[in-house]
């Protein structure tokens, strides 16, 4: 169990909760059992035994009878069925617990559950607890049952009693981790409660009521944390103070601006622009959709920074989008004199290297963009006032952090995403940076038109690519790539590849993929951009870094292999310039149910928040981008930040009434909340002071 399930201690094992609850009161007859049914127990007894098959396909049979007829219990892999063969034997009589299933015409329950029926009473069982197990584990015969047994052992222990299952059930002596007068207020069951109720609840609402407490006090022991580093820095961070606004940014805004900043554009940069000058270090998190203008709101602040004396960075995940940034800003800025430096691991060498580091060192480079290489130690800034993170959840902590390192008074800090964040997420995610939302799209562009069409509708569609070509638009076509597939992924995209090129003999087509040379990729990627060629085939590669303006149509094929964010993403590759723009998803004909939801929500919105609120509910917050590397202290074993989100802002404002009653973490009556919090955090490194 501790290498399986890390369960090294007995506390570990008390809070890993069953992931459901079975009612072990009824018994049912043979005949009533059918394959549809979940779970069933049957009183009876074994017959015989016999092996069949060998090898792999080695497996035990018990002929199995409740004294009117006969079903199978069956045993796999040769632990499995050692296990069986000496604890269970003809001629006792046993309740059989599991999932029935139908082979060969006869019932049969595969690795039941088996009790002899003198050691249960099942009128006192009640709810009976059922826990995730490993694979290895059930080889070797341990699985749910098992660690039930040592859970109930433990809470008998914690008690000082026998009896768990009583109708009385003690509470388990265990310390009490919030105040008395928390626990009135939101009228929480005590923890010892909650616990014993978690494992072995006596009904339904005992069970709902014991949830409840548990995912307040994980959401509430997280958001105590962030609420209490936030503060600590916005108390003790000293900042550069930028007092002026002068003629790097002036001679922008009126000479150089290419369109007329949105209305939240220019209220984001009011926001920027209230905290680079109040002396304290900014810490922003810059929310917006693809191609909203969060680039050009970036370009703007550092601008500030330079009328100020003060260098700019922009520290982005990939070389493709580093560069695209350096191209980008140079396009923006035209003849303004300002040295703009691009640093990537493909810079080598003296000649190339040595200058932008001298000038990066001696203050002549004024905004140097780059990936990972800007956090260099050989990277010496001469007064690095403001960094700018884009797709910061790309970044591991440890690496942003060494920005901070950069000045003796640490930058300011503006991170950029163009991944929606649902707001109960960003309140845990991001819980400790103020947040900016950029929520309107450049004048002129109209939203992409998002179409479903089945994989056996291939002559429509070939028939609207050929349309858009003879417009002068460009075409995405994007093949899915995954690690587990990638051979079969690989030969898809050469096979679509092939049949594009056959089907369009008068066109030109790239190819781009992770696998290929960098060189060979980027020459690609450059004859697309250049418009020398009119249909690119391509991996996710292109999901970031890529702007060409002429590309109106994105064909994502196997479609109901992504993710929403990611199909969003790719859409967003699209709809850059005036032009009305398409996303074609294409699907095999057979969907599942979430997969259907998926490709509906893309067909009825653009609006980057409704699909990332529409992706946590249905794939939660595990599987988002960054949560790994998100600060957030501890484990989440019960609470979910997608089911949850009326609990989070609960949590969030009961932190912050905690902090303002209690600044000082001296209050006796909340002292076990402040040991617990301790407790919690004591192995995880202080990084409140990165964002």
């Amino acid at each position: 169990m501790e290498k399986e399930l890390r369960l090294n201690t007995f506390q570990d094992l008390l809070y890993y909760f069953p992931y459901k609850h079975i009612d072990r009161t009824r018994l049912f007859y043979i005949h009533e059992l059918t394959a549809d049914m979940p779970f069933v127990q049957i009183k009876g007894e074994i017959l015989s035994f016999e092996e069949k098959g060998v090898g792999r396909k080695r497996h035990l049979i018990a002929h199995f009878t409740d004294g009117k007829h006969v079903m199978d219990l069956v045993w796999f892999q040769s632990a499995a069925i050692k296990w069986a063969r000496k604890q269970y034997h003809t001629g006792i009589i046993y309740i059989v617990f599991g999932r029935p299933t139908v082979f060969n015409g006869r019932i049969n329950i595969a690795h039941p559950d088996i009790d002899p029926a003198d050691s249960l009473s099942l009128s006192s069982m009640g709810l009976q607890p059922y826990y995730h197990t490993t694979e290895r584990m059930k080889k070797s015969g341990m699985e749910s049952r098992s660690i039930e047994r040592f859970t109930k052992t433990l809470l008998e222990k914690l008690n000082g009693s026998t009896a768990v299952e009583s109708q009385k059930a003690p509470m388990i002596t265990v310390n009490e981790t919030l105040p008395e007068w928390l626990i009135r207020r939101h009228a929480l069951m005590p923890l010892g409660q909650s616990l014993r109720a978690m494992h072995y609840p006596l009904s339904a609402d005992e069970l709902r009521r014991a949830t409840y407490r548990q995912k307040f006090e994980e959401l509430f022991f997280i958001q105590l944390n962030i609420v209490r580093y936030t503060r600590a820095r916005q108390q003790q961070s000293r900042g550069h103070i930028f007092r002026v606004v002068g003629n790097y940014f002036n001679t922008f805004y009126k000479e150089y601006l290419p369109f007329q900043l949105t209305g939240a554009q220019k209220r984001v940069i009011r926001e920027i622009h209230k905290d680079l000058g109040c002396g304290r270090q900014m810490n922003r998190l810059l929310q917006g959709d693809v191609g909203s203008g969060k680039t050009l709101v970036a370009l703007m602040t550092m601008l500030i920074a330079l009328d100020n004396n003060y260098q700019a960075c922009l520290m982005a995940p990939t070389e493709i989008l580093a560069e695209q940034h350096a191209a980008t800003f140079r396009e923006f800025l035209k003849n303004m004199p300002v040295r703009v430096e691009l640093l990537t691991g493909s810079v080598t060498g003296k000649r190339k290297r040595g200058p932008i580091l001298e000038g990066v060192a001696d203050g002549s480079v004024q905004i140097l963009i780059g990936t990972h290489a800007l956090i260099e130690d050989n990277v010496i800034f001469h007064n690095l006032g403001l960094a700018v993170i884009d797709e910061q959840h790309r970044f591991g902590v440890a690496q942003r952090g060494k920005l901070w390192k950069k000045n003796s008074i640490p930058p300011h800090i503006l991170v950029m995403t163009a991944t929606p964040i649902p707001r109960t997420l960003a309140m845990t995610l991001y819980g400790d940076l103020d947040v900016s939302v950029i929520d309107e799209l450049p004048p002129g562009r109209k939203p992409i038109e998002t179409l479903h069409f089945w994989e056996e509708r291939s002559e429509s569609l070939y028939r609207g690519i050929r349309q858009q070509v003879s417009l002068g638009r460009q075409i995405y076509v994007v093949y899915p790539l995954i690690k587990e597939s990638e051979k079969i992924d690989l030969k898809n995209l050469e096979e679509g590849y092939a049949l594009l090129c056959q089907t369009f003999p008068d066109m030109k087509i790239s190819k781009v993929h992770g696998k290929m040379k960098p060189a060979d990729k980027d020459a690609e990627m450059e004859k697309f951009a250049s418009g020398e060629t009119q249909i690119l085939v391509a991996t996710t590669v292109i999901e970031v870094g890529v702007n060409i303006p002429n590309a109106s149509v994105m064909i994502i094929q196997n479609a109901e292999r992504f993710g929403l964010a990611q199909l969003h993403q790719l859409r967003g590759r699209v709809g850059r310039g005036a032009e009305q723009s398409y996303c074609i998803l294409v699907t095999k004909y057979q969907l599942s149910k979430e997969t259907k939801n998926r490709i509906q929500t893309m067909c009825e919105t653009n609006d980057g928040f409704e699909i990332a609120e529409a992706d946590l509910r249905l794939r939660g917050p595990g599987d988002l981008e960054g949560t790994q590397q998100s600060g957030i202290a501890f484990d989440l074993h019960v609470a979910n930040l997608a089911r949850d989100g009326q609990l989070v802002q609960l949590a969030r404002d009961t932190a912050n009434y905690v902090l303002d009653n209690d600044p000082k973490q001296s209050l006796p009556g909340n002292a076990p909340m402040w040991r617990r919090l301790h407790e919690l955090t004591k192995n995880q490194m202080d990084w409140s002071n990165i964002s």
